[in-house]
């Protein structure tokens, strides 16, 4: 045989084998979305580079114990309420890690820049998903590139006779290098700028009673909302029946109504159900500038001099006093 004959023979035989290889190695989440399904996730659970990141707590009633119990298959359990997802600064808690606690906690949860992350809440109520969102949140302003979170998290996953594992699975540690994304937050100091001159859309994502000051959260120092915020509550976007978010038209007729489009700041007791309407905002709906106060009202109200709008009265001081109110 011929040297041209031969090269002609093992070509088709080497792009076969080529073929072969890459149908062997686990694929890549190239078509994720930053909410996706069940089915999704059956299709790439295999692949290289997911992983799934189990962050229930006590916030929903789980943790640990409820993970063990059973999980999605490879999943790693990180405590959303414990593991330092959120942290105690300058006495202020709840406030986003510092770069060496970021490093070290998405690192050991063993997740790098190439990992791609499905973050999978209980899937119970509208504060659960504030979980997801906010470790969602966290995980882009450390610099992780590719995160998703569960559609109807572990509830709806268990719900479809999917397969569950029990026991635990251990993580397998990652050098990871975090690199503040400061598009996706503001501190104090941008939300007094924007409070006094104006710029952004605040979003308040409270329910409606401690918006007006009725009630408020414990480690706030105060009561009311940050003047000239807007309204809305991070359950307006949540199906309760389903417990997932709702569909995405629904989301983007609520939005319209709501806020308008531009500049936006989304902040609540504690970042944490404001991370909802971020995620809803800029993440489902594609929104630019849309950034999280994520110390939101206790941090706001750590310093006295800040201004607050409240409808609070004398008589709702009372009731409070008299043990029938917040």
């Amino acid at each position: 045989m011929k040297p041209l004959s031969v090269f002609r023979t093992l070509r088709p035989l080497a792009a076969a084998a080529l073929l072969s290889l890459a149908l062997a190695v686990p694929g890549h989440a190239e078509d994720a979305t930053p909410l996706v399904s069940t089915n999704w996730l059956k299709q790439h659970l295999q692949d290289a580079n997911v992983l799934v990141l189990d962050i229930r707590s006590a916030i929903d009633g789980g943790g640990v114990e409820a993970y063990q119990k059973g999980h999605i298959p490879g999943a790693v359990h990180s405590d959303y309420d414990k593991a330092g997802w959120r942290v105690t600064r300058g006495g202020v808690p709840f406030m986003l890690p510092t770069i060496a606690e970021l490093e070290k906690l998405i690192g050991e949860t063993g997740i790098d820049e190439d990992t791609h992350v499905v973050i999978v809440p209980a899937g119970v109520h509208y504060t659960d998903f504030g979980s997801a969102a906010r470790t969602y949140w966290t995980l882009k302003v450390a610099g992780v590139p590719n995160v998703s979170v569960l559609d109807g998290g572990y509830a709806a996953w268990a719900a479809e006779k999917n397969q569950i594992e029990t026991g635990a699975s251990k993580p397998s540690p990652k050098i990871f290098t975090a690199t503040l994304n400061k598009s996706l937050f503001v501190d104090a100091r941008e939300v007094e700028a924007i409070e006094r001159d104006g710029g952004a859309t605040l979003v308040d994502a409270r329910p409606a009673s401690f918006y007006a000051g009725k009630e408020k959260a414990p480690a706030s120092q105060g009561y009311g909302h940050i003047p000239g915020a807007v309204n809305v509550d991070s359950a307006t976007f949540y199906d309760v029946k389903a417990n997932r978010l709702k569909p995405k038209a629904e989301l983007a007729s609520l939005a319209a109504t709501a806020v308008p489009v531009g500049p936006t700041v989304a902040y609540c007791n504690t970042g944490h159900w404001a991370a909802t309407d971020w995620f809803v905002l800029s993440e489902v709906l594609g929104r630019k500038d849309v950034k999280l106060y994520y110390g939101s009202m206790v941090d706001w109200t750590s310093d006295a001099s800040r201004p607050l709008a409240s409808a609070r009265t004398k008589w709702d001081d009372l009731k409070k006093k008299l043990g029938f109110g917040s």
